[in-house]
C-alpha cells in the first residue's frame, strides 16, 4: 500500500511538474505537453501560460485558475489575473486590485498606487510617486525612495534616484553607487555605465572608461559583451580590454563560443578570436541557444548548428514568446524545441525539424510550468 501510495504521490509530482503550452484551436485555448498531446482539450474561450502550477483561465466571463488537469483550484469570480510568481498573484474584482495565494486567499499588503507582479520573492510599492520594495510577508524591505526601480534579474535590480543610475540587491543593499547617467546589468560583479558622458565599466564599485565608446550592451552569457565605437561595433572583456576590435556594423553577444555579426547587410559568426566560422551570408541571425542551434534569415527563418551546417531550412517565421511573463525573450530553441510559424499557423519544431505531434495551431506560446 505504501509502495502504490509513494507512486501515486510521484505520477502526481511528475504530473505537475510537465511543463505545458498553450495553444488554440478553433476559436477555444487549451494546453499540449513536449509530446504534442493535449493535457487539458481546447475549452477555454480565454486563457493565459501557465505559471508555478497555475493557470489562469476565463469561464462565464470570470477568471480562475486551472492546474494541469485542468481543474479549478481556484474558482472563476475576478474580472481580470496575472500569473503566480513566488506563490502570490495579481488580480482584480469590483474594480480592485489586491494579491491572493495559491488558495485563492486574499492577502494584506502595504499600500500601494499600483499592485505590482512578485518577481523573485520581492514586489515593488508605489507611494506618493515613489518606489520601494516587499516580501512575500508583506515586509518592507526597502521604503519607498527610489523615482524607479528596474525588474530583479539574478538578485539584482537597476535603480533610480535623483536622475541618477546605480544598482541594489534585495536587501535593498547600493552594490552599484547611484551615481551614474544610465548603467546595465550586473554580470559577474561588473556592468557597463556612462558618467560625465563617457560609457566604461564600473567593477568593484569603481568606474572605468574606455575611450571613444558610443554604446555598450549587457554582458550576455560570456566574459565578452559587444561594444559601439564611432561607426563600428567589436567586442571587450569584463576589464574593458578590446578583444576584437570594433570593425562590424552590427553584432549580438557570445554563445558557445560564437557571436552573430553584421557587416554591410549580411550576418555571419565570429569565433573568440574575431575570425568567421561561419561566413556572412544571412539577411539576419540570432544568438545559439543551449541546444547548439542558431536562427538565421534568408526570406524566412531556418537554424544552423555550430558548424554552419544548414540543420533546419529557412522556411519558418520566429519571433520572441507570448504573453508578459517571457521578460528574458527567448528566440528559437529552448529546452529542445522551437516556437515557428507557417503560414498563419503556430507551432514547435524539434531539433531535427520534425514539427512537435505534426500539429499546427491558430496560436502556440511557450512551454511553461
Amino acid at each position: 500500500m505504501r509502495v502504490l501510495t509513494f507512486l501515486l504521490v510521484l505520477l502526481f509530482q511528475m504530473v505537475s511538474a510537465q511543463e505545458l503550452a498553450l495553444v488554440r484551436q478553433d476559436g477555444k485555448f487549451g494546453y499540449i505537453n513536449k509530446a504534442g498531446a493535449f493535457v487539458i482539450e481546447p475549452k477555454f474561450k480565454v486563457a493565459k501560460n501557465f505559471s508555478e502550477g497555475l493557470a489562469a483561465a476565463q469561464e462565464n466571463g470570470k477568471w480562475g485558475f486551472v492546474n494541469p488537469k485542468g481543474e479549478w483550484v481556484i474558482q472563476p469570480a475576478f474580472s481580470d489575473a496575472k500569473y503566480f510568481n513566488s506563490g502570490i498573484c495579481v488580480v482584480e474584482k469590483d474594480k480592485q486590485w489586491f494579491y491572493i495565494n495559491k488558495k485563492g486567499e486574499t492577502l494584506k499588503m502595504p499600500a500601494s498606487e499600483k499592485f505590482f507582479d512578485f518577481e523573485e520573492g520581492v514586489a515593488f510599492i508605489k507611494q506618493n510617486e515613489k518606489i520601494g520594495i516587499i516580501n512575500t510577508k508583506g515586509d518592507v524591505i526597502v521604503p519607498p525612495t527610489y523615482q524607479i526601480i528596474k525588474s530583479f534579474e539574478d538578485g539584482y535590480a537597476r535603480v533610480k534616484n535623483n536622475d541618477k543610475w546605480g544598482i541594489i540587491d534585495k536587501t535593498g543593499k547600493v552594490v552599484v553607487a547611484i551615481d551614474y547617467e544610465d548603467v546595465g546589468n550586473l554580470f559577474k560583479n561588473t556592468t557597463w555605465a556612462k558618467k560625465d558622458g563617457a560609457f566604461g565599466l564600473v567593477t568593484a564599485n569603481k568606474f572605468s572608461p574606455i575611450e571613444g565608446v558610443d554604446k555598450i550592451w549587457d554582458f550576455h552569457s560570456e566574459d565578452l559583451t559587444y561594444v559601439k565605437k564611432g561607426e563600428k561595433v567589436g567586442f571587450i572583456d569584463l576589464k574593458g580590454k578590446w578583444v576584437i576590435e570594433p570593425k562590424f556594423d552590427k553584432a549580438r553577444a557570445f554563445s558557445k563560443n560564437l557571436a552573430p555579426v553584421c557587416e554591410g547587410k549580411k550576418w555571419g559568426y565570429i569565433n573568440l578570436k574575431g575570425e568567421y566560422v561561419i561566413q556572412p551570408t544571412y539577411a539576419d541571425a540570432e544568438v545559439f541557444s543551449a541546444d547548439g542551434l542558431a536562427p538565421v534569415k534568408d526570406k524566412e527563418w531556418g537554424f544552423v548548428d555550430l558548424t554552419g551546417k544548414m540543420v533546419i531550412p529557412t522556411n519558418y517565421q520566429i519571433t520572441a514568446g507570448g504573453f508578459g511573463i517571457f521578460r528574458k525573450e527567448e528566440k528559437g530553441f529552448v529546452g529542445g524545441l522551437a516556437r515557428v510559424k507557417s503560414g498563419k499557423q503556430w507551432g514547435f519544431i524539434k531539433t531535427d525539424g520534425v514539427v512537435l505531434g505534426g500539429k499546427w495551431f491558430e496560436n502556440a506560446e511557450l512551454f511553461q510550468k
